[in-house]
Protein backbone atom coordinates (compact mmCIF):
# COMPACT_ATOMS: atom_id res chain seq x y z
CA UNK A 1 0.00 0.00 0.00
CA UNK A 2 1.54 3.56 -0.95
CA UNK A 3 2.80 5.88 2.00
CA UNK A 4 2.42 8.80 -0.38
CA UNK A 5 0.32 11.51 0.55
CA UNK A 6 -2.90 12.59 -1.40
CA UNK A 7 -2.22 15.45 -2.79
CA UNK A 8 -5.12 17.94 -3.37
CA UNK A 9 -6.33 20.62 -5.98
CA UNK A 10 -5.84 24.33 -5.64
CA UNK A 11 -8.86 25.53 -3.42
CA UNK A 12 -10.31 27.12 -6.16
CA UNK A 13 -10.68 23.84 -8.41
CA UNK A 14 -11.96 22.06 -4.94
CA UNK A 15 -14.62 24.85 -4.62
CA UNK A 16 -15.78 23.29 -8.75
CA UNK A 17 -15.34 19.81 -8.10
CA UNK A 18 -18.93 19.17 -7.47
CA UNK A 19 -20.17 20.06 -10.85
CA UNK A 20 -18.41 16.81 -11.89
CA UNK A 21 -20.16 14.55 -9.45
CA UNK A 22 -21.27 11.53 -11.90
CA UNK A 23 -20.00 13.14 -14.89
CA UNK A 24 -18.25 10.51 -16.96
CA UNK A 25 -15.22 11.38 -19.54
CA UNK A 26 -15.80 13.53 -22.52
CA UNK A 27 -18.41 12.06 -24.68
CA UNK A 28 -19.94 13.50 -27.79
CA UNK A 29 -22.99 11.86 -25.91
CA UNK A 30 -22.90 14.30 -23.35
CA UNK A 31 -26.34 16.02 -22.37
CA UNK A 32 -26.77 19.63 -22.69
CA UNK A 33 -26.94 19.45 -19.00
CA UNK A 34 -23.64 17.57 -18.60
CA UNK A 35 -22.18 20.12 -21.28
CA UNK A 36 -23.28 23.04 -19.19
CA UNK A 37 -21.53 21.60 -15.91
CA UNK A 38 -18.80 20.89 -17.75
CA UNK A 39 -18.82 24.91 -18.85
CA UNK A 40 -19.41 26.11 -15.41
CA UNK A 41 -16.46 24.19 -14.24
CA UNK A 42 -14.15 25.31 -17.06
CA UNK A 43 -15.12 28.92 -16.40
CA UNK A 44 -13.10 31.73 -16.09
CA UNK A 45 -11.56 32.17 -12.32
CA UNK A 46 -11.43 36.02 -13.33
CA UNK A 47 -10.38 38.97 -15.60
CA UNK A 48 -7.75 37.99 -17.94
CA UNK A 49 -5.96 41.05 -17.68
CA UNK A 50 -4.03 40.85 -20.75
CA UNK A 51 -1.10 43.16 -21.92
CA UNK A 52 -1.33 45.33 -24.55
CA UNK A 53 0.97 44.15 -27.45
CA UNK A 54 0.76 44.49 -31.08
CA UNK A 55 0.11 41.54 -33.39
CA UNK A 56 0.05 40.45 -37.34
CA UNK A 57 -2.16 37.87 -38.94
CA UNK A 58 0.09 36.48 -41.71
CA UNK A 59 -0.09 33.30 -44.35
CA UNK A 60 3.03 31.07 -44.25
CA UNK A 61 3.57 28.72 -47.24
CA UNK A 62 2.85 25.26 -46.46
CA UNK A 63 3.35 21.82 -48.06
CA UNK A 64 -0.52 22.01 -48.01
CA UNK A 65 -1.45 25.43 -48.46
CA UNK A 66 -1.61 28.41 -46.28
CA UNK A 67 -0.80 28.29 -42.27
CA UNK A 68 -2.01 31.44 -40.64
CA UNK A 69 0.22 32.43 -38.37
CA UNK A 70 -0.18 35.57 -35.55
CA UNK A 71 2.70 37.51 -34.48
CA UNK A 72 2.70 39.15 -31.24
CA UNK A 73 5.26 42.18 -30.40
CA UNK A 74 5.51 44.43 -27.12
CA UNK A 75 4.66 48.11 -28.33
CA UNK A 76 6.99 50.25 -29.99
CA UNK A 77 8.97 46.95 -31.16
CA UNK A 78 12.00 48.31 -33.42
CA UNK A 79 12.50 44.81 -35.37
CA UNK A 80 15.81 44.29 -33.77
CA UNK A 81 17.20 40.94 -33.71
CA UNK A 82 15.33 39.40 -30.82
CA UNK A 83 14.45 36.33 -29.80
CA UNK A 84 11.53 34.40 -31.27
CA UNK A 85 8.96 31.61 -30.23
CA UNK A 86 6.74 29.27 -32.75
CA UNK A 87 3.91 28.75 -30.11
CA UNK A 88 1.60 26.09 -30.99
CA UNK A 89 -1.84 25.51 -29.23
CA UNK A 90 -3.39 21.98 -28.41
CA UNK A 91 -6.89 20.81 -28.49
CA UNK A 92 -6.28 16.72 -29.07
CA UNK A 93 -5.26 17.04 -33.11
CA UNK A 94 -8.84 18.31 -33.32
CA UNK A 95 -9.70 21.26 -31.73
CA UNK A 96 -8.84 24.82 -31.14
CA UNK A 97 -7.65 28.44 -32.72
CA UNK A 98 -5.30 31.09 -32.56
CA UNK A 99 -8.04 32.62 -30.22
CA UNK A 100 -7.86 29.85 -27.59
CA UNK A 101 -6.18 31.06 -23.93
CA UNK A 102 -3.61 29.02 -24.15
CA UNK A 103 -2.60 30.73 -27.83
CA UNK A 104 -3.86 34.01 -27.46
CA UNK A 105 -3.24 35.01 -24.37
CA UNK A 106 0.21 33.16 -23.53
CA UNK A 107 1.68 34.64 -26.53
CA UNK A 108 0.20 38.21 -25.49
CA UNK A 109 1.66 37.22 -21.63
CA UNK A 110 5.31 36.11 -23.71
CA UNK A 111 5.71 38.95 -25.92
CA UNK A 112 5.23 41.48 -22.67
CA UNK A 113 6.68 39.79 -19.96
CA UNK A 114 10.35 39.18 -22.18
CA UNK A 115 10.49 41.07 -25.48
CA UNK A 116 10.42 37.54 -27.58
CA UNK A 117 8.21 37.74 -31.05
CA UNK A 118 5.90 34.84 -30.95
CA UNK A 119 4.60 33.16 -33.87
CA UNK A 120 1.49 31.54 -32.65
CA UNK A 121 0.43 28.75 -35.48
CA UNK A 122 -2.96 28.13 -36.85
CA UNK A 123 -2.43 24.37 -38.14
CA UNK A 124 -4.79 22.38 -39.73
CA UNK A 125 -6.77 20.58 -37.26
CA UNK A 126 -7.13 16.97 -37.76
CA UNK A 127 -11.07 15.18 -39.11
CA UNK A 128 -12.14 12.60 -41.72
CA UNK A 129 -9.95 13.91 -44.26
CA UNK A 130 -6.63 15.45 -42.50
CA UNK A 131 -4.79 13.06 -40.23
CA UNK A 132 -1.00 13.22 -38.67
CA UNK A 133 1.84 14.53 -40.09
CA UNK A 134 -0.49 17.27 -41.56
CA UNK A 135 -0.32 19.43 -38.42
CA UNK A 136 3.49 18.46 -38.40
CA UNK A 137 4.31 19.96 -41.82
CA UNK A 138 2.40 22.83 -41.22
CA UNK A 139 4.21 23.67 -37.84
CA UNK A 140 7.40 22.73 -39.32
CA UNK A 141 6.46 24.94 -42.44
CA UNK A 142 6.15 28.14 -39.96
CA UNK A 143 9.76 27.33 -38.28
CA UNK A 144 11.14 27.34 -41.59
CA UNK A 145 9.81 30.17 -42.78
CA UNK A 146 11.21 31.77 -39.62
CA UNK A 147 14.34 30.99 -40.08
CA UNK A 148 14.71 31.85 -43.50
CA UNK A 149 12.67 35.31 -42.56
CA UNK A 150 14.65 36.35 -39.46
CA UNK A 151 15.86 39.60 -40.85
CA UNK A 152 12.58 40.65 -41.99
CA UNK A 153 11.10 39.64 -39.22
CA UNK A 154 13.67 41.45 -37.00
CA UNK A 155 14.74 38.26 -34.92
CA UNK A 156 17.72 36.05 -34.14
CA UNK A 157 17.49 32.87 -36.19
CA UNK A 158 19.83 31.28 -33.55
CA UNK A 159 17.20 31.88 -31.35
CA UNK A 160 13.84 30.38 -32.32
CA UNK A 161 12.35 28.12 -29.87
CA UNK A 162 9.43 25.83 -30.17
CA UNK A 163 6.45 25.48 -27.88
CA UNK A 164 2.99 24.52 -27.48
CA UNK A 165 0.84 22.71 -24.84
CA UNK A 166 -0.67 18.92 -25.25
CA UNK A 167 -1.14 18.32 -28.67
CA UNK A 168 0.36 21.70 -29.52
CA UNK A 169 3.53 20.47 -27.24
CA UNK A 170 3.62 16.92 -29.68
CA UNK A 171 3.86 19.22 -32.63
CA UNK A 172 6.84 21.19 -31.35
CA UNK A 173 8.41 18.18 -30.07
CA UNK A 174 8.17 16.58 -33.27
CA UNK A 175 9.04 20.23 -35.27
CA UNK A 176 12.34 20.62 -32.55
CA UNK A 177 12.94 16.95 -34.09
CA UNK A 178 12.71 17.27 -37.56
CA UNK A 179 14.77 20.44 -37.56
CA UNK A 180 17.63 19.21 -35.66
CA UNK A 181 18.23 16.55 -38.25
CA UNK A 182 18.47 19.11 -40.41
CA UNK A 183 21.20 20.40 -38.83
CA UNK A 184 18.84 23.68 -37.69
CA UNK A 185 17.77 23.20 -34.09
CA UNK A 186 15.73 25.49 -32.11
CA UNK A 187 17.73 26.98 -29.44
CA UNK A 188 14.98 25.28 -27.05
CA UNK A 189 11.22 23.43 -27.21
CA UNK A 190 8.59 24.55 -24.04
CA UNK A 191 6.32 21.61 -23.73
CA UNK A 192 2.84 22.02 -21.30
CA UNK A 193 1.56 19.26 -20.06
CA UNK A 194 2.49 17.08 -23.73
CA UNK A 195 1.67 13.97 -25.06
CA UNK A 196 4.50 12.49 -26.93
CA UNK A 197 3.28 8.85 -27.00
CA UNK A 198 1.16 6.80 -29.26
CA UNK A 199 0.15 4.71 -25.99
CA UNK A 200 0.78 6.59 -22.53
CA UNK A 201 3.59 5.44 -20.78
CA UNK A 202 2.99 3.27 -16.96
CA UNK A 203 1.77 6.47 -14.88
CA UNK A 204 4.59 6.45 -11.14
CA UNK A 205 2.68 5.37 -7.97
CA UNK A 206 2.86 9.44 -7.16
CA UNK A 207 0.65 10.26 -10.34
CA UNK A 208 -1.07 7.11 -9.69
CA UNK A 209 -2.39 8.57 -6.02
CA UNK A 210 -3.41 11.73 -7.85
CA UNK A 211 -4.93 10.40 -10.74
CA UNK A 212 -7.34 8.71 -7.65
CA UNK A 213 -8.75 11.41 -6.93
CA UNK A 214 -8.77 12.86 -9.88
CA UNK A 215 -12.88 13.37 -11.26
CA UNK A 216 -13.61 11.13 -14.66
CA UNK A 217 -14.95 13.86 -16.08
CA UNK A 218 -10.90 15.29 -16.14
CA UNK A 219 -9.46 11.76 -17.00
CA UNK A 220 -7.67 11.07 -20.24
CA UNK A 221 -7.29 7.32 -20.15
CA UNK A 222 -5.08 4.83 -21.79
CA UNK A 223 -7.82 4.02 -23.94
CA UNK A 224 -9.46 6.80 -24.79
CA UNK A 225 -5.77 8.30 -26.10
CA UNK A 226 -5.22 5.24 -28.00
CA UNK A 227 -8.71 5.67 -29.95
CA UNK A 228 -8.12 9.56 -30.82
CA UNK A 229 -4.73 8.78 -31.91
CA UNK A 230 -5.98 5.79 -33.53
CA UNK A 231 -8.01 8.61 -35.05
CA UNK A 232 -5.90 11.72 -35.96
CA UNK A 233 -3.40 9.05 -37.78
CA UNK A 234 -5.96 7.67 -39.51
CA UNK A 235 -3.73 4.06 -39.13
CA UNK A 236 -2.84 1.43 -36.10
CA UNK A 237 -0.79 2.81 -33.56
CA UNK A 238 1.79 0.34 -34.81
CA UNK A 239 2.38 2.59 -37.77
CA UNK A 240 3.39 5.56 -35.72
CA UNK A 241 6.29 7.45 -36.78
CA UNK A 242 8.78 9.79 -34.71
CA UNK A 243 6.80 13.03 -36.31
CA UNK A 244 3.52 11.94 -35.22
CA UNK A 245 4.66 10.88 -31.81
CA UNK A 246 8.17 12.18 -30.90
CA UNK A 247 9.42 9.86 -28.10
CA UNK A 248 9.48 7.53 -30.87
CA UNK A 249 12.30 9.02 -31.93
CA UNK A 250 15.91 6.61 -32.39
CA UNK A 251 18.64 9.07 -31.77
CA UNK A 252 17.11 11.45 -28.85
CA UNK A 253 20.66 13.79 -29.32
CA UNK A 254 18.58 15.53 -32.16
CA UNK A 255 16.67 17.55 -29.77
CA UNK A 256 17.49 20.77 -28.21
CA UNK A 257 17.31 21.48 -24.56
CA UNK A 258 14.25 21.28 -22.89
CA UNK A 259 11.44 22.84 -20.36
CA UNK A 260 8.60 20.27 -19.66
CA UNK A 261 5.69 21.38 -17.37
CA UNK A 262 2.79 18.97 -16.23
CA UNK A 263 -0.10 19.80 -14.61
CA UNK A 264 -0.50 17.57 -11.03
CA UNK A 265 -3.61 15.99 -11.73
CA UNK A 266 -3.26 14.55 -15.32
CA UNK A 267 -2.73 11.23 -17.01
CA UNK A 268 -0.52 13.03 -19.52
CA UNK A 269 1.58 13.97 -16.94
CA UNK A 270 3.04 9.95 -17.69
CA UNK A 271 3.70 11.01 -21.19
CA UNK A 272 6.10 13.84 -20.26
CA UNK A 273 7.78 12.60 -17.05
CA UNK A 274 9.15 9.72 -19.50
CA UNK A 275 10.06 11.78 -22.21
CA UNK A 276 12.21 14.23 -20.01
CA UNK A 277 14.08 10.88 -18.69
CA UNK A 278 14.15 9.60 -21.96
CA UNK A 279 16.06 12.93 -23.29
CA UNK A 280 17.95 13.21 -20.10
CA UNK A 281 19.31 9.40 -21.07
CA UNK A 282 20.59 10.86 -24.15
CA UNK A 283 22.50 13.49 -22.42
CA UNK A 284 19.82 16.38 -23.69
CA UNK A 285 19.01 19.54 -20.99
CA UNK A 286 16.10 18.93 -19.15
CA UNK A 287 14.26 21.20 -16.70
CA UNK A 288 10.89 19.06 -15.26
CA UNK A 289 8.26 21.05 -13.38
CA UNK A 290 4.96 19.79 -12.09
CA UNK A 291 2.31 22.41 -11.77
CA UNK A 292 0.48 22.16 -8.38
CA UNK A 293 -2.97 21.53 -7.61
CA UNK A 294 -4.11 21.68 -11.15
CA UNK A 295 -5.71 19.71 -13.71
CA UNK A 296 -4.74 19.09 -17.73
CA UNK A 297 -4.55 22.12 -19.41
CA UNK A 298 -3.72 24.62 -16.87
CA UNK A 299 -2.55 27.18 -19.76
CA UNK A 300 -6.35 27.97 -20.28
CA UNK A 301 -7.08 28.65 -16.64
CA UNK A 302 -8.39 32.06 -17.31
CA UNK A 303 -7.97 34.45 -14.32
CA UNK A 304 -6.45 32.02 -11.81
CA UNK A 305 -3.63 32.46 -9.68
CA UNK A 306 -1.89 29.28 -10.94
CA UNK A 307 -1.74 30.54 -14.29
CA UNK A 308 -0.02 33.77 -13.69
CA UNK A 309 2.80 31.47 -11.94
CA UNK A 310 3.05 29.17 -14.95
CA UNK A 311 3.38 32.35 -16.92
CA UNK A 312 6.07 33.29 -15.10
CA UNK A 313 7.45 30.38 -15.02
CA UNK A 314 7.63 30.13 -18.75
CA UNK A 315 8.81 33.79 -18.73
CA UNK A 316 11.80 32.67 -17.16
CA UNK A 317 12.95 29.85 -19.07
CA UNK A 318 12.47 32.15 -22.12
CA UNK A 319 14.39 34.90 -21.00
CA UNK A 320 17.17 32.44 -19.18
CA UNK A 321 17.29 29.78 -21.42
CA UNK A 322 18.34 26.23 -19.94
CA UNK A 323 20.14 26.21 -16.48
CA UNK A 324 23.34 25.00 -18.02
CA UNK A 325 23.89 27.04 -20.30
Amino acid sequence: MSTLSIPSFHPLYEERLHLLDGVAGPSVADTPEIRERRRAFEAPFGEPCLPSVETEDLAVPGPNGAVPVRLYRKPGYQKVAAPALVWIHGGAFMYGDLDVPEADHFSRQMAHRTGTVVISVDYRLCDEKTHLPVPHDDCYAVFTWARQNAGALGIDAARIAVGGGSAGANLAASVALHAGETGQPPSQMLLAYPVVHPTLPPASEELQVALAVTPMAMRYTAEAGDRINEYVMDRPLAGATPYDFPALASDCTKFPPAYIENSEFDELRASGEAFAAQLRGAGVDVELVTARGVPHGHLNAVGSPMLQEAYARFAARLQNGPAHD
